[in-house]
């Protein structure tokens, strides 16, 4: 009896089942806009459930559900439509515009505000606009796409540090890098190399850029002041990819391809060149010895250094700069993730592949990387949010920010060219001396990065009620830094040492918490007030713990427990804290016709003492939305003008932990023992350096928004600088870290974009921005004399009136026809001059290294899938001056008999009456004068990015089972135009200001892939 009962429940639940199945079936249709055009990307929600899909390129949908059920059809700027099904397979949609939705929402800081309530200026770049430009970090990519954005690459070696500037410089010796906040929350950013002399490496690029929704650049106050101190030099916020509600979609995307440097680098001469020049400087020298200038080149055949084994092996061609390069360089990039959700939780995962080989031998850099992001909504009232990313990076580095000879990009030119690089047997040549041969240096030595960082956001959002939310974050940056070196004990630098290793590691730990409490209320339908209080703390603990032995007993054998001489042991630890208390107040009226924004932010920070600690930042940001006006009802051209103005103060704290300190070091040797010395003046007057903002600004759409763009006019000024004053010898000290000396920054800036053509199988639009700034120091310190203490170096100086490190030199006159000397004004800016340097007076050149005016243009065109997209990028207004000029730029005996110099000095003076660029050959040396016959004019237009590709049709992928598929090849900084035909090097130079001998940039051809399946 039971086993009856038991399989005649058994029948009956089959018997549902298969009801349950049979009722289900696969509905399609397609989804339009109020004119009849499909739209892509509409979600298709089976309400109450995750089952759910989204529309193709051509708008269409399919999905299984049962009679009953009911489809909830959603896309941004239209009203949602659910639609309940019956017993039809096809339903066809027709989606209306949301007028209410068309206001876009933008994440400005703590907050997100529709476009309308913006007062300040920002831009947002999106995610098709970041994967146009290759790079390990994503930082670069911004460069053309936001105006009053500087960036400037420190090197082409992958994963090396861009510079940014926003809107000019606002400190002299305080920090002037922007503030990174990825999804609501401060990391730390910069350099993470232990060492001054190797490859930088960025902590951005370990970050994933294919996770990265997109990235809104804060530039005012009204923006940047919720950020205090930390938003003095702008703000650049990172949104990362969440989960979407629906079916699980994949996507893979690839990049392979090739990079090599973007412009030729200085051609050197070669060794029949050579011969000639040194020839020729010994004729110059020596006319009452030599009857002819032949004679002398015999003489130097027969005499010189190398010459002579170089004449009797044939006269062979090292071509070092080839050997030494890497042409072609691999650059490959891979990432695979997955999204997806129900009504209650969404997730986005994704792990990602990138290495990139630099344009010279023996260096390299790979990342591996990983992230996770998933919200869970526990009832309607409360959810919970975790963003986490996770990688780890290798950078194979080399010497190339210091005068190490035995770098391939430095041996370029200081390898003697008359020695080769290998020996008849096709071995590399093992050359003595100072210059070792990086073909073995690269072979046996390594220099090693390896960084790894986790980043995890987790926040907690409260819904009260009656207009109330509250919330709390906590947010982990979290930061693993080791790096390695070895020099062998056979050959180089290593011999006299028998080999030497060392060994840096690095563990930082960022930490931030965040507790939020938020009020909406209305006093009626045409006053909204959102106030937001926010208490916010962050801490940073960095643990540094370091090594280096010497004489190495066997090849192999590295590691510092092998090492048969301990030379160094080194450990350290540095902390800091910040504390904050802020608060927003948001008020729109009349339909957010007239809006005023509000903050205020008290801020706490361990770098200044305790009477100081404490600073007062603000802003007050307003917006009138024209459009909105009654007697603009008529105006149908126009679809949105908005006036927007703030004014606000900011801070900077970026000095030094401990200058208001004063303090002992204990690291000091005193005849064998320990000792204690005073190491630090210290300064318990010091506190924050003021940056007050003014920006005003106009915003537009016109045509039905096919002429969209913006102006905007800004007025910085910073106050109560953090400057290193000289201090009398009698104290001891050079220096003592003061609040004093005041800068400006002002500019305008200008943003247009306009979309020609928008049908269903034509698109095209063009773009661009430009932004000017100008930046003058208007106050110094004095000495006890009343005199202005200015800050000079051998080629800038730092006084009012001039911008900031503006260029200071004697001015170069030529090269005099008849003598074949060099020549420079005595004034230094005309009239009389002289042959003796130093008779020369010094004056300003005009210009420092940040452009004044920088310049983005893009274009977009798309037919029938196929679509072409470029931007170009312009730089203008500031100067490059070049490093190692002595060594190699000059008619002396360094680049013809010791170095290698550039094929440009083949432009000299021969005999009288010749007009050359460089004076007369002489095989003596000459000491360091620096002048403006080696300041170049760094104006440059860049062909930033050209990509060209084909969407495939919907129709086919469906076929195979996926959604979309995209083809195409980009190329990335294809041609580069130099104002200035003397600036030899790349012009996107280190703000620095002076060229090195660093990798360049690079440009690229890449074949890529995105699949969504």
């Amino acid at each position: 009896m039971k086993k009856s009962l038991q399989g005649l429940l058994t029948l009956l639940l089959a018997l549902v089942v298969q009801i349950g199945f049979a009722q289900e079936k696969t509905v399609s249709g397609t989804v339009l806009d109020e004119d009849g055009l499909p739209l892509p990307g509409v979600n298709v929600i089976e309400q109450g459930t995750s089952n759910g899909t989204q529309t193709d390129f051509d708008g269409n949908y399919s999905i299984s559900v049962a009679p009953g059920d009911v489809l909830v059809f959603s896309y941004v700027g239209f009203q949602q439509q659910e639609i309940t099904v019956t017993d039809s397979d096809v339903y066809n949609v027709s989606l209306l515009v949301d007028a209410a939705s068309l206001d876009e929402v933008v994440v400005t800081g703590y907050v997100t505000q529709k476009k309308s309530d913006i007062t300040g200026s920002l831009v947002e770049v999106g995610e098709e606009q970041l994967q146009e430009y290759a790079a390990a970090s994503v930082d670069q990519a911004l460069q053309g796409n936001v105006a009053g954005l500087a960036v400037s690459s420190s090197s082409g070696t992958p994963g090396s540090v861009a510079n940014i500037r926003i809107r000019g410089i606002s400190s002299i010796t305080a920090g002037n890098e922007p503030l990174y906040v990825i999804d609501g929350v401060p990391i730390s950013n910069g350099n993470v190399n232990a060492s001054d002399a190797t490859s930088s490496i960025s902590a951005l690029a370990a970050i994933d850029q294919s996770t990265i929704e997109s990235i809104t650049v804060l530039k005012d106050a009204s923006a940047t002041a919720q950020y205090g101190a930390r938003g003095a030099n702008g703000v650049i916020l990172i949104t990362t990819k969440g989960g979407k509600y629906g079916t699980t979609r994949f996507n893979f995307s690839s990049q392979v391809g090739f990079q090599n440097d973007a412009i030729d680098q200085p051609t050197p001469l070669t060794n029949a060149q050579r011969l000639e020049l040194a020839g020729e400087a010994y004729w110059n020298d020596n006319r009452d010895f030599f009857a002819s200038e032949a004679e002398a080149v015999d003489y130097v055949l027969n005499n010189v250094g190398l010459f002579p084994q170089w004449d009797a092996d044939g006269r062979p061609e090292s071509n070092w700069q080839q050997v030494l390069s890497n042409p072609d360089a691999l650059f490959q990039q891979y990432s695979l993730s997955a999204s997806g959700g129900g009504e209650d939780n969404r997730f986005f995962a994704s792990i990602g592949y990138l290495e990139q080989e630099a344009t010279v031998i023996g260096s390299a850099f790979e990342r591996i990387s990983g992230s996770l992001n998933f919200s869970k909504d526990f009832n309607p009232s409360l959810k919970f949010s975790s963003n986490n990313t996770a990688s780890y990076s290798f950078q194979d580095a080399f010497l190339e920010r210091s005068a190490y000879f035995d770098s391939p990009r430095t041996a370029t030119y200081f390898m003697n060219p008359l020695r080769m690089p290998y020996n008849d047997d096709g071995t590399p040549a093992e050359i003595g001396g100072s210059l070792p041969n990086p073909l073995i240096s690269t072979r046996d030595n390594f220099n090693e990065n390896r960084f790894t960082r986790i980043i995890s956001g987790n926040s907690l959002d409260w819904e009260i009620g009656g207009g109330f939310s509250a919330g709390a974050k906590f947010n982990v940056d979290f930061q693993l830094y080791n790096y390695r070196t070895y020099t062998n004990r056979n050959y180089g630098y290593g011999v006299p040492t028998s080999g030497d290793a060392s060994q840096y590691d690095r563990t930082n730990a960022f930490y931030v918490f965040q507790n939020y409490l938020n009020y909406d209320f209305e006093i009626n339908p045409d006053h909204i007030f959102d106030i937001k209080l926010v208490q916010e703390y962050q801490s940073s603990r960095s643990y540094f713990l370091g090594g280096a032995g010497e004489n190495f007993a066997d090849d192999g054998l590295f590691y510092l427990s092998s090492a048969g001489t301990p030379t160094q042991a080194t450990s350290s630890f540095n902390d800091w804290y910040m504390g904050a208390y802020l608060g927003l107040l948001q008020y729109s009226a009349f339909d957010s016709r007239y809006v005023l924004n509000l903050s205020y932010r008290k801020e706490g920070n361990s770098r200044f003492a305790a009477d100081n600690r404490w600073g007062d930042f603000y802003s007050v940001g307003a917006a009138w939305n024209i459009h909105k006006e009654n007697f603009m009802a008529n105006a149908g051209a126009v679809d949105y003008l908005k006036l927007r103005g703030s004014y606000g103060v900011t801070g900077n704290a970026d000095i030094g932990l401990n200058n208001y300190q004063s303090l002992f070091t204990y690291g000091v040797d005193y005849n064998g023992e320990g000792a204690q010395a005073v190491s630090t003046f210290g300064n318990n007057d010091l506190s924050w350096e003021i940056n007050k903002t003014f920006d005003i600004g106009l915003e537009f759409g016109l045509f039905q928004n096919a002429l969209t763009g913006n102006f905007a006019y800004f007025n910085r000024k910073s106050e109560d600088l953090l400057l290193d004053v000289p201090l009398s010898q009698t104290t001891g000290f050079a220096t003592q870290t003061q609040n004093i000396g005041e800068l400006t920054n002002s500019g305008f800036e200008f943003q247009l974009t306009a979309n020609i053509i928008n049908t269903e199988d034509v698109g095209l639009s063009i773009g661009g921005n430009l932004a000017t700034v100008e930046n003058e120091v208007t106050k110094l310190p004095l000495d006890p004399n009343g005199n202005e203490r200015t800050v000079t170096t051998t080629i800038t100086r730092i006084e009012t009136g001039h911008p900031v490190r503006e260029y200071y030199m004697p001015t170069w006159a030529g090269v005099n026809p008849e003598t074949g000397l060099n020549e420079w004004y005595i004034d230094g800016e005309g009239g009389e001059t002289t042959t003796n340097f130093n008779e020369a007076e010094a004056v300003f050149q005009g210009g420092n290294s940040v452009p004044t005016i920088t310049a983005g243009m893009n274009l977009n065109f798309n037919f029938k899938g196929f679509f072409i997209n470029a931007q170009g990028y312009y730089a203008g207004g500031h100067k490059i001056y070049e490093g190692w000029h002595l060594y190699l730029h000059q008619t002396n005996g360094y680049p013809i008999l010791a170095y290698n110099g550039y094929q440009s000095l083949l432009d000299r003076w021969q005999e009288p009456g010749d007009n050359a660029r460089h004076s007369r050959f002489t095989t003596a040396g000459e000491p360091w004068q620096r002048h403006s016959k080696y300041l170049y004019d760094a104006d440059f237009l860049r062909l930033r990015t050209v990509t060209v590709g084909y969407d495939l049709p919907s129709s086919a992928m469906e076929q195979i089972g996926m959604t979309s598929a995209r083809i195409y090849v980009r190329g990335n900084n294809l041609a580069t135009w130099v104002k200035d035909d003397n600036l030899l090097y790349d012009p996107e130079q280190d703000l620095g200001g002076e060229t090195g001998l660093e990798t360049p940039p690079t440009k690229a051809v890449l074949v890529g892939v995105n699949l969504t399946f």
